[in-house]
């Protein structure tokens, strides 16, 4: 059983909020687009994320950004062009 100074198993969505550096609403939103796996706690609407679901969930966000970044490169010249500034 887990002590109490090592991480809850369960967390709730501000716990995950701030893990992640962003708002209650963004998570909740992850949750009801099936994005980030939860599970509802009574009939309240009071959603707990398990800590390996939030990891997996990070883990694939970078498999995600990678793959997105290999898709669409970044070319400097394009960058450059698009700046009035640069002629």
């Amino acid at each position: 059983m887990a002590g109490p100074a090592s991480t809850p198993r369960f967390l709730t969505l501000a716990d995950v909020a701030e893990i992640l550096n962003t708002s209650t609403a963004q998570v909740y939103a992850l949750v009801r687009r099936q994005e980030l796996p939860a599970i509802k706690i009574g009939g309240r609407g009071q959603y707990r994320v398990e800590a390996s679901r939030l990891e997996e969930f990070i883990e694939r966000s970078y498999q995600q950004t990678a793959s997105y970044l290999d898709d669409h490169p970044f070319v400097e010249s394009a960058v450059v062009d698009a700046d009035p500034d640069a002629h």
